[in-house]
């Protein structure tokens, strides 16, 4: 189906595309995803290690930094998806965030502050303090349920030397009067070499898995979208062989998972670059029932890495690269070392 642009702005702040070719109607809702790179307040927390984050820490992360920080990031938030929608994301999962306060800060920015987000987070037991999160336009989504889901992993499989790191926070609700699952992620970095962090992030997929499938068990239909940064890329063991990936939408079977990353990692695109090579470890997957193309009520549409021009570095060494907030020591006035990652859902609305 092509279609061509035509946004009617309703009351409901509800958006459309009008397709020439049927003459039918769609509502459009972005779902996103954001690294924010260290989104830290300014305040030393005595139970994690954020000295580097304070005024008088390495970073020398003052109150003036912090709000600048928080201006760039809700200025992204408020741009992405918001050419096709006319409005920010209905639904954005973050991570690399430190606490709740700083999520409540981030939303009460002025490029955000009418959207009226809503917050859900859980202080996980990472040993730096930061979490998963996600933000919703309590105007078109509503949260039912939601719960942290705590990853377990230990150095030598010795319990006594538990490995702290991010949970997994899974949301249920209503968009727009239709049950969706998201499940935001943050899974082990590959410090050490990507070979020997593997097992982690092998753990992190099968709690994934797991989640994933007991929403199959209550609901062979079930809308799912598992999103976050994976420190994986599309094609890696963690996404293809535990995940189960697919990447043809016209061969997928029930309560299978759709990477529409892929197609474009194979491309050469990536929402992080290091030592000259792309990767994407910033990723959307939906299930089987978002891929059908009928569109009576939502379904994907389309995916896309938002790698605006201002999100880059626009000259020097890392030209290109993901214009990050921090580096030689300094605050840069950039954004994150990552892009944002994105889907659109629509669904056919009867035309007047």
């Amino acid at each position: 189906m092509k279609i061509n642009y035509c946004f009617l702005t309703l009351f409901t702040l509800s958006f459309f595309i009008s397709s020439a070719q049927n003459k039918k109607n769609y509502k459009v809702n972005t779902i996103a995803f954001y690294n924010v790179e260290n989104l830290f307040d300014f305040e030393d927390d005595p139970i994690t290690f954020d000295d580097d984050r304070t005024p008088t820490g390495k970073d020398h992360w003052t109150e003036e930094i912090y709000n600048a920080k928080l201006k760039n990031m809700a200025k992204v938030i408020a741009e992405i998806g918001s050419d096709v929608t006319g409005t920010s994301p209905a639904i954005i999962g973050v991570c690399e965030t430190e606490n709740r306060r700083v999520l409540e800060d981030l939303v009460n920015q002025e490029p955000l502050l009418q959207k009226d987000y809503g917050i859900i987070q859980f202080d996980s037991p990472d040993r730096r303090g930061i979490d998963v999160a996600l933000l919703y336009q309590k105007k078109l989504f509503t949260p039912t349920n939601y719960k942290a889901h705590e990853l377990l992993i230990y150095d030598n499989n010795d319990a006594t030397k538990r490995i702290y790191t991010r949970d997994q926070l899974l949301v249920s609700g209503m968009l727009d009067g239709e049950k969706i699952h998201v499940i935001v992620n943050h899974w082990p970095s590959r410090s050490g070499g990507e070979a020997r962090s593997r097992p982690k992030r092998i753990k992190a997929a099968k709690l994934n898995k797991r989640i994933i499938d007991s929403l199959f068990t209550e609901d062979p239909y079930a809308k799912i979208i598992t999103m976050g940064d994976l420190n994986d890329d599309p094609t890696s063991p963690s996404v293809k062989e535990v995940l189960k990936t697919k990447t043809d939408r016209d061969k997928l079977k029930p309560k299978e998972l759709y990477n529409p990353m892929e197609e474009m990692f194979k491309k050469g695109l990536g929402t992080l670059a290091w030592r000259d090579s792309w990767n994407i470890f910033d990723q959307t997957i939906v299930s089987t029932e978002l891929m059908k193309k009928d569109y009576s009520s939502y379904r994907f549409y389309k995916a896309g890495i938002y790698n605006k021009s201002y999100l880059a570095n626009s000259k020097g060494q890392y030209k290109g690269y993901p214009y990050r907030s921090f580096g030689n020591g300094a605050f840069t006035g950039g954004y994150s070392d990552h892009f944002p990652v994105f889907v659109y859902l629509i669904k056919e609305v009867p035309s007047k």
